[in-house]
């Protein structure tokens, strides 16, 4: 499974692509003035990478809440609930891995200021089991980290800006990336924006915001007016997740739309300036709100209901229907909701003729055999192989993020069920490091077979790396561990053997 995502088009129509695994590490700052689609580079990278990791989107104006229409997203109307339901939805969202946005738009700037920071800090103090890989996209980031004080308290102020500088500086360790899109980065406290090593920068026209933009970008003073210059969904990026020198981009289109009202340009209504007189001032009898016919309610949010799903196989089962209080699904039902993304309907497990630990060996088993899958982070490893067992409609909660890396260092050393002994191996392994499992996995099945010493290539492949000193260092803390004992004949050729099975490797031939 490709970790990469492309996000538009670049000079010559050539794509620009986004490494998602490397932008878990790195972060990224979106800047753009009002009008220079910020929001359509999100809602374009959420869309492509939909699929790979998990998504939270805090939403201050409710555009994102679309993509519950297409994709499997959960929406959370902060304006709801309380802040420990809050607390609590985020515990769960952490924990079950679901994909959510935050949508903001019914609350003042001050109560979606408090409701993120507590949102975002409980994402933070999750337990480390649940450290898993996660996209943090937060729209209008000079809302909820200023540079300068405003018109909010400063307590909410200092609660906010903790809540972002946490996600931004340290969240990298708990798996969390933050993703910030802002209009000025004049208006973007200084802490959050340093921590950010990707940048798109879109069109902006005071003079400050273009100095800033220039010196991130590595350009000239000289050339930062060419930020000026930028068309309506054109941006330019850097960064070890993009390029490594700046690059122009066009965002590709997107799927899904935002709920904000069109501002085309319509003509005002043809009347005469007694008629509109007349219905401005409720002359004959009637005021002008009982004139005007009445206009439907504002569409259901998209947490009150199941959102459909795109044709074809769906990656997770329906919700069962559930209680709503006044339109709105309560806390606890939510937290259900969120939960029962990550199960599967009994009848689907019950399904005649479906052994799931034959189903989990062969997931296990296509995922290694994709080339540089040992190259990968054993957390976004284990999401990989979650999503693909919901998309096969296999149970999985019994197969933690421990088990998995076992299971998984079994299938890249081409250990099955079907080999004997192929339980006194892993018991013979137990002390080994679990990064180290898979080449010493690999040595004692060829110990086993009686094969030959597997090549330095073979085990780079197992282990993730294509360093031949690494090879080196490897062998020599494995020997020294007590693990194997490496044997160099006269001739050159390496064998290994397994001293608590006694079995050895034949000769490797050079």
């Amino acid at each position: 499974m490709s970790a990469q995502i492309e996000i538009g088009q670049g000079p010559g129509g050539g794509s620009v692509a986004i490494d998602i695994e490397e932008l878990l590490a790195t972060r990224l700052l979106v800047q753009g003035n009002s009008g220079s689609g910020k929001s359509h580079l999100l809602r374009r990278l959420l869309e492509e990478s939909a699929g790979m990791v998990q998504q939270i989107v805090i939403d201050p104006e409710g555009d994102f809440v679309t993509l519950a229409d297409a994709f499997d997203h959960v929406v959370v109307d902060g304006a709801a609930y309380s802040g420990g339901e809050i607390a609590r939805l985020a515990g769960r969202i952490r924990k079950h891995r679901a994909s959510v946005v935050l949508a903001l738009d019914n609350l003042e700037i001050e109560a979606q200021m408090r409701c993120a920071a507590l949102f975002l800090s409980a994402l933070f103090d999750a337990p480390r089991e649940e450290w898993y890989p996660a996209l943090v996209i937060v729209d209008e980031a000079q809302m909820f980290a200023p540079a300068v004080a405003g018109d909010v308290s400063d307590e909410v102020r200092r609660l906010s800006l903790g809540a972002m500088t946490n996600l931004m500086c340290r969240g990298r360790k708990r798996g969390l990336a933050g993703i910030v899109a802002t209009q000025r980065l004049a208006k973007l406290a200084k802490n959050v924006a340093a921590e950010a090593s990707n940048f798109l920068m879109g069109r902006t026209f005071l003079d400050i915001d273009m100095a800033r933009a220039a010196d991130l970008l590595g350009m000239e003073r000289r050339n930062a007016e060419e930020i000026r210059d930028l068309d309506r969904g054109h941006f330019l990026g850097l960064g070890p997740a993009i390029s490594r020198r700046p690059i122009p981009v066009r965002i590709g289109p997107v799927r899904t739309g935002s709920k904000a009202v069109s501002h085309a340009m319509e003509p005002p209504p043809s009347i005469t300036g007694d008629e509109l007189h007349a219905l401005l001032h409720g002359e004959g009898g009637h005021s002008a709100d009982e004139a005007a016919p009445a206009k439907p309610g504002p569409p259901a949010r998209v947490s009150e209901q199941a959102a459909p799903l795109p044709p074809g196989p769906s990656p997770t089962p329906p919700f069962p229907a559930m209680p709503l209080s006044d339109g709105i699904a309560t806390a606890d039902v939510l937290i259900d909701r969120i939960a029962a993304r990550a199960a599967v309907p009994a009848e689907a497990e019950a399904q005649p003729g479906r052994d799931a630990e034959t189903e989990i060996a062969d997931v296990l088993a296509e995922m290694a055999a994709e080339p540089d899958c040992a190259f990968r982070s054993a957390a976004v490893l284990y999401q990989d192989f979650a999503m693909r067992c919901r998309q096969r409609r296999i149970r999985t909660p019994a197969l933690d993020i421990a088990q998995f890396r076992r299971r998984f260092a079994l299938a890249l050393a081409g250990v099955t069920s079907d080999d004997a002994g192929w339980g006194e191996i892993l018991e013979a392994g137990s002390e080994v490091p679990e990064d180290l499992l898979a080449p010493y996995l690999l040595m004692a099945r060829a110990a086993q077979r009686n094969a030959p010493c597997p090549e330095d290539e073979e085990l780079g492949r197992v282990y993730g790396t294509s360093s031949p000193g690494r090879i080196r260092r490897l062998l020599e803390y494995l020997e020294k561990g007590g693990f194997i004992v490496v044997r160099t004949d006269f001739g050159g050729r390496r064998s290994i053997t397994i001293p608590q099975l006694g079995i050895a490797t034949a000769p490797l031939e050079t």
